[in-house]
């Protein structure tokens, strides 16, 4: 894979790169209306989504940091997204254009004062893995095989102007309005200044990792202060493949739900006994060893779910209280989904749409055991999402509502949802986490 010899840092020679990157889409919507003459709607709709993914990708993959970050979480946005986005902005989970040696070298020296091999027996500069925020190489010392990750130069001073470049986008995709709508963008904003100091990083690595290493079948590797800083982290190398890759070919269902059992669990035990979570469920962070067990990695996001959010939002994971009308309706004021200044349209339509969406969403917790194979379930929920997106009444009403809380808990459920699809994970004992 090419790699890259400088990451634009300032503000202008960021705004230049999206810039850029907007012109080459104009010049994609100019081809489309030419398309559209000679070929059906659909055939030039598909082509444009192509090429408009492409294009947004490759400008997103060379600034790197936050913008790619968020190219990332909308991959996982599986209904709301052409599907030719979801597959383009996936790669940023674990296949984007690494640093060049040399500027891993300066980087290094940058952050750490001294050159890698002044500290390892042996380092590797080039990458095995480079995602939105750092890259990973592979080192060794006293014979053992560690794995340093690196941050990208520029990325944690940047966050802020990223964020205000792409925040009309979002915006305009999920229909947020109103001043009071910067809590969201505030929330993400302080979760991925969270994701650039490793310090913190390290912290919560070991925090986790040691409260969770009871759970059967999952594995963590040991993190290294002496040899990590506020943008270097090294830890244990871990033997395994990508949970993607392990997927595409498995067909041992014993493993499968093995495999599920230990994911299930360890975010069931997380969420309701430790009241924070991993927040980042994608493929890139979890790896399958020879051993077929569960290997979890990249603590940077972690979400803390505080008691004011936690406790309505899985009040209305029971079917009970979904099918009570009234005590439904006060939740979702709660949790701010329903809003003092709502007309009575809004009311009555949002409390629709909520009830319909959890009713379907909050099925595995109705039952002991639960069947995440079912391509039937998941089929109903891309459904529902892919009808929601469309709905010409919700576009004409605010979709700025909801606990900011919702952002990343809303994230976590759905990477978790689809990560047991992937695994094709069945007989899921739901509450097996009391028993840990």
């Amino acid at each position: 894979m090419k790699t890259i010899d400088k990451i634009p840092t300032s503000k202008i020679q960021r705004a230049t790169k999206l810039v850029s990157t907007g012109a080459k889409v104009g010049v994609n919507y100019l081809k489309y209306y030419g398309d559209k003459i000679v070929n059906t709607e659909e055939e030039a709709k598909e082509r444009l989504n192509k090429n408009n993914a492409a294009d947004i990708y490759d400008g997103l993959k060379q600034l790197k940091g936050s913008a790619l970050k968020v190219a990332q979480m909308l991959s996982m946005e599986k209904s709301i997204l052409p599907q030719a986005y979801v597959e383009k902005f996936s790669l940023a989970q674990f296949s984007v254009p690494p640093l060049s040696p040399p500027l891993v070298i300066k980087t290094f020296k940058k952050y750490f004062g001294k050159h890698p091999n002044d500290i390892f027996d042996t380092f590797n500069a080039t990458s095995v893995n480079a995602a939105s925020i750092g890259q990973v190489h592979i080192a060794e010392k006293n014979g053992k095989k560690l794995a340093v990750k690196i941050q990208y130069p520029g990325v944690a001073e940047s966050i802020a102007s990223d964020l205000a470049m792409v925040k009309p986008i979002a915006m305009s995709m999920f229909n947020i309005k109103g001043k009071d709508s910067d809590k969201y963008f505030k929330e993400v904003e302080n979760k991925l200044v969270e994701e650039t100091n490793y310090v913190l990083e390290m912290k919560q690595s070991k925090e986790i990792a040691l409260a969770c290493s009871h759970i059967d079948n999952l594995k963590f590797p040991e993190y290294y202060e002496d040899l990590s800083s506020e943008r270097i982290i090294t830890m244990d190398y871990m033997h395994g493949e990508h949970l993607s890759e392990f997927t595409a070919y498995n067909t041992d269902q014993e493993k499968s739900n093995k495999l599920g059992q230990a994911l299930w669990d360890f975010y069931m035990f997380q969420i309701h006994k430790l009241r924070k979570v991993h927040a980042d469920p994608h493929p890139g962070n979890f790896l399958i060893s020879e051993k077929g067990e569960l290997i979890a990695l990249d603590f940077g996001c972690i979400k803390t779910i505080p008691m004011d959010f936690y406790t309505p939002y899985f009040e209305l994971a029971k079917k009970e209280n979904i099918d009570n009308k009234a005590y439904f309706v006060s939740k979702l004021y709660e949790l701010e989904i329903l809003r003092a200044d709502d007309s009575k349209e809004e009311l009555e339509f949002f409390t629709e749409m909520f009830y319909e969406m959890l009713s379907l969403f909050t099925q595995p917790f109705h039952t002991e055991t639960f069947d995440f194979s079912d391509a039937n379930f998941f089929g109903k929920i891309a459904e529902l999402g892919e009808r929601y997106s469309k709905s010409t009444d919700l576009k004409k009403m605010n979709g700025n509502r909801g606990s900011k809380h919702f952002i990343y808990i809303n994230r976590t459920f759905f990477g978790l949802y689809n990560l047991m699809f992937d695994l094709k994970a069945k007989d899921i004992k739901i509450n097996n986490f009391k028993n840990l």
